[in-house]
């Protein structure tokens, strides 16, 4: 009997503890930020080529991709229109919400445009990606459902400020203005009924979210929301641990399979090809040491498929985190594909340690506080004030985010 009682007290509290607060506020930070700088970058970078890549002037064209999409249902406000004015409006969207997200202004709203920018450009052209975009497009549907702002955002900052994020009438115009974008998808047939289904249900729940928090803030319903959102939160960074902890055991698992990865020569066909070759002196210098490819293939293959089963110890997890991060450093350094890097590193911090996290916040912090102070020093004020101190602004720079208070993290959600 005590045995059962210990075990629905330890029960009983893990339910606590999953209902009343937003677990992993740094770590779905962090992944927020990194998702969204990747696909930030990536945009910015294939900017010169984006008719190519997923506009008109590419080999799948808009007709290709409006019979795919016809028989699989997938996501794309590309194929509402042909018009190249669409097209660029549509990018030019893409880049915006990306930047904002990982700036955290108004992240519930930007999420949902971030992830329908997302699923736009990918599904217009389902042949263009390294593999880094299958997560992409996966994380970007599952950030909506997290409360990645607690920390380090400018919702947080406006939490602290105001009592409240939802402060502001940017957010309504936000919410309005998507509102009237799904209604008019809605009346002229452009979104399936499953989609309809799935952006008014968000819809819904975000008005909902912000009648209650801008009117009712102490009230019982705007506790129920906590406990909902709390749990969706949990729910969804559970969720992307486990994907994290899918790719990298299929990867492991199908490389044990290969004979290449076998006999420990994998690594050294890669290395050979010019497509995959940035810096063609150091592939060579590489692939001529028979041993250390055999020791780089071996390994690679051994901390995928450790790795799923470390994750609750927490030195060897840790340990093997940062082995995968030089890894992914190295393909993107030797084999050209810095975003699948950067999207595998992003969703690789779902696992960083808390303490890890805080220590780079307040070193990111310090050397922001004291660049601005060279800044300030630097800046030509007139005779009368050259080198001369300048004053600080009431409540001086802005430090590290101290992390969610109690109110705060509910307010930042």
């Amino acid at each position: 009997m005590d045995g059962v009682r210990r075990a629905r007290a330890a029960a009983g509290r893990a339910l606590a503890r999953a209902t009343g607060e937003a677990l992993g506020p740094y770590q779905s930070a962090v992944v927020r930020i990194g998702f969204a700088t990747t696909w930030l970058c990536f945009l910015v970078r294939e900017f010169p080529h984006r008719h190519e890549l997923y506009g008109p002037d590419g080999p799948w064209s808009w007709e290709l991709a409006r019979r795919l999409v016809g028989s699989n249902h997938a996501f794309t406000v590309l194929l509402w229109s042909d018009s190249a004015l669409w097209f660029e409006a549509v990018y030019a969207l893409s880049v915006a919400a990306s930047a904002l997200l990982a700036l955290g202004w108004r992240t519930r709203a930007v999420s949902v445009v971030f992830a329908a920018g997302v699923l736009s450009l990918q599904n217009r052209s389902v042949f263009m990606g390294d593999g880094g975009d299958n997560v992409i497009h996966l994380m970007a549907m599952y950030l909506v459902l997290t409360r990645c702002a607690q920390v380090w955002s400018l919702d947080a900052r406006r939490a602290r400020r105001h009592g409240s994020a939802s402060a502001g009438a940017a957010g309504p115009v936000l919410w309005g203005a998507l509102g009237a974008v799904f209604a008019f998808a809605t009346v002229t047939g452009r979104l399936g009924h499953g989609w309809v289904a799935a952006f008014a249900a968000l819809w819904v729940v975000c008005a909902v979210w912000w009648m209650v928090d801008r009117y009712e803030p102490r009230s019982e319903a705007r506790a129920v929301l906590d406990v909902l959102a709390n749990t969706v939160h949990n729910a969804g960074m559970l969720v992307i641990a486990a994907e994290v902890c899918l790719i990298y055991a299929t990867a492991g698992w199908y490389k044990v399979q290969g004979s290449r990865w076998q006999d420990g020569t994998a690594l050294y066909y890669p290395l050979g090809l010019d497509y995959f070759s940035p810096w063609p002196e150091l592939s060579s210098l590489l692939a001529g040491s028979g041993t250390l490819v055999m020791l780089l293939t071996y390994g690679t293959v051994a901390v995928q498929v450790a790795f799923p089963f470390t994750v609750f110890q927490r030195r060897v997890k840790n340990v093997l985190l940062a082995v995968m991060v030089l890894e992914h450093a190295g393909i993107a350094l030797l084999l050209g594909l810095p975003f699948f890097s950067m999207a595998m590193i992003a969703a690789d911090a779902v696992f960083l340690p808390t303490a890890f996290l805080l220590w780079l916040g307040a070193r990111a912090a310090g050397a922001r506080t004291g660049l601005a102070r060279r800044l300030r020093r630097a800046r030509p004020d007139g005779p009368a004030g050259a080198g001369l101190p300048q004053q600080r602004a009431p409540g001086g720079p802005a430090g590290p985010d101290p992390g969610p208070a109690p109110s705060d993290a509910r307010a930042a959600g």
